[in-house]
């Protein structure tokens, strides 16, 4: 691609350029003539081997730099000594694999975020550490890629030149420590983040000391047997620890994080988790836990009062984990708002599972089965009255009670799309002002009008994807939803069922003629009038003949 050096000069007010994948070779090719408001500059992906800018370079406004994937192998201080003007900026070098940065050269710079993701192919981490003495960054990543073979052990040694930058979250991912110890984040002082995310580690070395600052863990995908292994009284003041996508079976153990008192949220997913009595002495100390996620585990068992007292939990997500659960295992979770049970495979006919939860708003439980296909009036969500949002999607529903939902007074968005409903059960529920009903994919077919004269304007309805019929049958429901276009979600989707020469019609642009014309109805009045008048004729024919015979 060709760029005159006047090509954006009537944009005066160009914020943000990409200039991807257009075979760039060198950044001096760009025009910089009025971009002086520019604030994204993306050349990524191109063949561009040197970082040389020029004095013309828009620095004044520019908060995103982005050079990745392209043939930077040296960078020199006098390259790039121009971004010194800037503040904040977000430079990413991602997937450039660099063999030298000359000592210093990012050295008084004040950046947001570097991202030297991927640069270490070829040459020692210190190398790049050195390049980046004396800067200032909020962010840091010093990841690899995961495809690359071949990759040398990072040492503690090579992660010396951390001592000679601030920073305030750092990233390596992807890297494969050959000495992990305590003496690995002896410059991490000011550490507030810090990513592991798939570090081939086992067990995070304990003594860690002066990390007090560190409030993020990230230990995802690593290759840890119990909880207790990551030594978590070296970082009390922790707020946010995930450990998603374990490679082996993570045990759980018994008090391993009490000493988090801070934690606010813990993210345990994907970690192949199987306990029989969870999770009240695994969560021992978390006073202050607020968001949990343990979902794609294998099986829980909850016991009675599965949470510690006092719990200050919000957010509860058990999806895809299967559950085995007693009487009233959430009891006393008074402040849970957001409950996730999809796919628990849990006991519906337990009428008493949500029993505690005054401030649930939002429970999702789809894939979930009742029995007979029936939710009955009397059921498990009579204890949840301030529900609002409820996903019953694909639980194999062919019955929903005439009142099942009688006492969720402030329900705003109810989906129970892709069952087996054969009846739309809009009399299940209390209010139908300002509500979103979704009974998409399903096996509804006539709609009685009253079942939807009462939805407000201010409502939504989902019918797509049902095999509505579309014959005289249904004839009251196809005229609402004609005048009531407004209130449907998917009306393109929304087709005919029956009969079979207009199946797949939009049930928009259906016309039944299913009422007696008017040419009809005189024909009928005027056949009526002369059969009365003939027969009244002919009846006093035979009353005048008798008599005259008499």
């Amino acid at each position: 691609m060709y760029l005159a050096d006047t090509a954006f000069v009537g944009l005066i007010s160009l914020k943000h350029l990409f200039l991807t994948q257009t075979g760039l070779t060198s950044i001096a090719f760009v025009p910089m003539y009025n971009l002086d408001n520019l604030e994204t500059l993306d050349i990524g992906s191109n063949s561009i081997s040197s970082m040389q800018l020029p004095d013309s370079f828009p620095v004044k406004n520019l908060k995103e730099f982005d050079f990745q994937l392209n043939g930077i192998e040296n960078i020199l201080a006098k390259d790039v000594s121009i971004l010194k003007q800037s503040t904040n900026l977000s430079l990413s070098l991602k997937g450039n694999s660099i063999k030298y940065i000359e000592p210093r050269t990012f050295n008084s710079n004040n950046f947001y975020s570097l991202n030297f993701a991927g640069c270490a192919n070829s040459v020692d981490l210190s190398v790049i550490l050195a390049g980046l003495m004396g800067v200032n960054t909020h962010i840091l990543r010093l990841g690899r890629f995961e495809d690359i073979q071949g990759i040398p052990e990072i040492t503690s040694s090579m992660l010396q030149g951390l001592c000679n930058i601030s920073v305030a979250e750092l990233s390596f991912e992807n890297m494969h420590f050959f000495d992990f110890s305590a003496s690995t984040f002896q410059c991490m002082t000011g550490l507030q983040k810090l990513d592991l995310t798939r570090s081939h580690i086992k067990l995070f070395p304990p003594g860690i000391g002066n990390m007090s600052l560190l409030r993020e863990l990230v230990l995802s995908q690593n290759v840890f047997e119990n909880l207790c292994d990551i030594n978590s009284a070296s970082f009390p003041f922790l707020t946010h620890l995930h450990i998603n996508g374990n490679f082996e079976t993570l045990q759980m153990g018994s008090g391993c994080l009490e000493k988090l008192s801070e934690l606010q949220y813990l993210d345990l997913s994907c970690s192949r988790i199987e306990t029989s009595n969870c999770c009240s002495t695994e969560l021992k100390g978390l006073n202050n836990l607020k968001h949990l996620n343990l979902s794609n585990n294998y099986q829980l068992s909850l016991q009675d009062l599965a949470f510690p007292e006092g719990s200050k939990l919000e957010l509860l997500d058990f999806s895809f984990t299967r559950l085995q659960a007693p009487t009233s295992p959430f009891n006393k979770l008074k402040f849970l708002r957001v409950l996730n049970l999809s796919h628990t495979s849990i006991d519906t006919n337990n009428q008493h599972l949500l029993q505690g939860l005054p401030s649930l708003t939002t429970l999702v439980f789809r894939e979930n089965s009742f029995l007979s296909g029936t939710i009955q009036n009397d059921n498990l969500f009579q204890f949840v009255p301030n529900l609002e949002v409820l996903i019953l999607s694909s639980c194999e529903l062919k019955v929903i009670g005439h009142q099942a939902f009688h006492t969720l007074k402030k329900l705003k968005h109810v989906d129970l799309s892709n069952n087996k409903l054969t009846a739309l059960s809009s009399n299940a529920f209390t209010n139908l002002n300002k509500i979103y009903l979704n009974f998409a994919f399903n096996r509804i077919q006539i709609i009685p009008e009253e079942m939807v004269n009462k939805i407000s304007d201010n409502s939504t309805i989902n019918l797509s994807h049902n095999p509505l019929d579309c014959t005289c049958s249904n004839i009251e429901f196809i005229l609402w939803y004609k005048q009531n276009i407004g209130k449907i979600e998917d009306p393109e989707k929304t087709m005919c069922g029956t009969p079979r020469p207009i199946e797949g019609t939009k049930l928009s642009t259906v016309t039944l003629s299913c009422g007696v014309s008017t040419a009809v109805i005189l024909i009928i009045v005027l056949t009526l009038l002369l059969l009365i008048t003939v027969s009244t004729v002919v009846i006093k024919y035979f009353l005048k003949r008798r008599y005259h015979l008499i």
